[in-house]
C-alpha cells in the first residue's frame, strides 16, 4: 500500500475493516485528524491497535499520511469525509473501542448550530458502532459548545461519565497545544457506553 488514505469502492456500503487493516486489533478513531499529531503519536506508541483517522480535507490528510508513512505505521488508516456519514452509514455496528473527538467545530453562531456534530442523534450513531464498554472522549476550547455536548452525552442513560482522557504531551492535537501555550482552558470528557 502506497498511502494510508483509503478510497472506498461504495460510499453506501459498510466498511469491511478486516480488508483495510493487516492485522484484528481493537479500532480506536480520530474524529477530525487535522494535520495528525494525536494520531501519528498515539498509533506510533499503540502497534497493538488499529486508527482510523478521518477528516474532509484532502491536504491535510496528505500531511498525516507523510507522517504514517515516515513513522512506518501499518496500523493506520485515513479516509476524506464527513464524520457524521462516516459513523452513521459506513462503520460496522459494535466496531469501534474508542472515538476521539478532539476541538470539533463549534460553529458558534446559532443559525449554524444544525452544523455541529453532536446533534440529537449523533449519541445514537455513536451508540450503534461501539463496542459494549466503548469509550469516547471529547475535548474543547469552546465552553458553549462542551456544556452542549456534556449535557447531551450525561442525559443519555447508555453512557456512563468516566474519568476524562488525558493525553500524554507528545498526544497532544496542535490545537490543544496552541490554547495551552495562550493559558486557554481546554475543557474534556469522557463517556463509556453500558454493557
Amino acid at each position: 500500500m502506497n498511502s494510508a488514505i483509503i478510497d472506498p469502492s461504495d460510499y453506501t456500503r459498510t466498511l469491511n475493516l478486516a480488508e483495510l487493516f493487516p492485522t484484528s486489533a481493537p479500532l480506536e478513531i480520530d474524529v477530525g485528524c487535522g494535520k495528525g499529531r494525536f494520531l501519528a503519536a498515539r498509533a506510533k506508541r499503540l502497534p497493538e491497535f488499529n486508527f482510523l483517522g478521518i477528516d474532509r480535507l484532502l491536504a491535510r490528510l496528505r500531511r498525516v499520511d507523510k507522517k504514517i508513512w515516515r513513522d512506518a505505521l501499518s496500523n493506520v488508516r485515513l479516509l476524506r469525509l464527513e464524520a457524521a456519514y462516516t459513523i452513521a452509514y459506513l462503520l460496522p455496528a459494535a466496531s469501534v473501542s474508542m472515538f476521539h473527538v478532539f476541538f470539533p467545530d463549534p460553529w458558534p453562531k446559532r443559525r449554524h448550530h444544525r452544523r455541529r456534530l453532536f446533534t440529537e442523534t449523533f449519541p445514537s450513531d455513536l451508540h450503534r458502532v461501539l463496542r459494549p464498554g466503548g469509550q469516547i472522549n471529547v475535548a474543547t476550547d469552546h465552553a458553549d459548545y462542551f456544556a452542549h455536548i456534556h449535557s447531551l452525552l450525561a442525559s443519555d442513560t447508555r453512557y456512563t461519565e468516566i474519568e476524562p482522557f488525558a493525553p500524554c504531551p507528545e498526544e497532544r492535537t496542535d490545537f490543544e497545544v496552541l490554547f495551552l501555550n495562550k493559558g486557554d482552558p481546554v475543557s474534556r470528557c469522557s463517556f463509556k457506553k453500558r454493557t
